[in-house]
């Protein structure tokens, strides 16, 4: 249940590109980050009313810089540099980078199964994204890679930092997005100018993106990085530009070949495979503190039911 739950986050957010072309204004990709993230993030801070204490002022930045703040800003880069769908293969590294960054930050091992369901995971994404893959952009894949690693360290960090006890995960959602949010406002002004004219089809999608996008879909994977180790969480990664395919065939009339129907099998059962981990509890940190806090982290867990 977990997994499926966590995995809807995907799914949410491969939904961005039918609202994104559909509802909002054009050629505003910042704009659409800032909205996604700050509001979101303070509506939360508003629900949760807690604030990060001690470490957690500077974790919560850090977490937020590279999960939003980094992460927006430089897909959407790649995604103006080169065909969506290089930048969907790029981004699908995510699992093997985890697995590489939880090898030395959570001293998680790296198993063969691992690296080769990643590398299914990258070819079964590239099969049904390739009617999109053009030439490629040297800047739009920096991008696109640092996006991916941008993620992926943060997923490992927030793993590794856990969070404090008597923290929800909705809380820290809304640490993160509010962090983050700040981070993008000055480049959205700087790069973009003033906000564009919205009308009510484009508030509408606005809000979707902030409220259900962005806050609920969030929220859920944070509180399944919390129960799962993060590679199992970055092997739902694919789900998202699955769900963008189905939903551009299905909505936008647009084709579906025989090679990305196959394309769809790897990738989703790449996706199955890396869920071969039993759930862990989170950890409130790391070194000494993981290798003897079963107990610790047992004691925890109830506190925060």
């Amino acid at each position: 249940m977990t997994v499926a739950v966590t995995g809807l986050a995907q799914v949410f957010w491969g939904g961005t590109y039918v609202v994104t072309t559909e509802f909002l204004p054009p050629d505003r990709p910042l704009f659409t980050a800032l909205v996604r993230a700050l509001p979101a993030g303070i509506l939360l801070l508003a629900v949760t009313r807690v604030l990060p204490r001690g470490d957690w002022w500077w974790r919560a930045a850090v977490l937020g810089a590279l999960n939003i703040g980094a992460f927006f800003p430089l897909l959407f880069l790649a995604a103006y540099r080169m065909p969506g769908g290089m930048a969907a293969v790029a981004g699908s590294v995510g699992p093997l980078l985890v697995a590489g960054l939880g090898a030395v930050l959570l001293s998680e091992r790296v198993r063969a199964r691992t690296v080769v369901t990643g590398l299914a995971a990258v070819a079964g994404v590239a099969l049904v994204m390739a009617p999109g893959i053009g030439t490629v952009d040297a800047v739009g894949m920096a991008a696109a890679f640092g996006s991916a690693g941008a993620m992926s360290l943060g997923t490992v960090l927030g793993k590794r930092w856990g969070r404090p006890a008597g923290v929800g995960p909705l809380a820290l959602t809304g640490w993160q997005l509010t962090a983050g949010g700040l981070v993008v406002a000055p480049l959205a002004l700087a790069v973009e100018g003033a906000p564009p004219a919205i009308d009510a089809a484009g508030a509408a999608g606005y809000a979707y993106l902030a409220l259900v996008n962005t806050a609920f879909a969030y929220w859920l994977w944070f509180r399944g990085l919390g129960r799962m180790t993060a590679t199992g969480v970055a092997f739902l990664v694919p789900l998202s530009p699955l769900t963008a395919t189905v939903l551009g065939w299905g909505l936008l009339g647009e084709a579906l070949t025989a090679v990305q129907v196959a394309g769809m099998t790897v990738a989703l059962g790449a996706t199955v495979a890396g869920q071969t981990s039993r759930r862990l509890p989170w950890s409130g940190g790391g070194g000494a503190g993981r290798a003897g806090g079963a107990a610790r982290s047992r004691s925890r867990e109830r506190v925060r039911a």
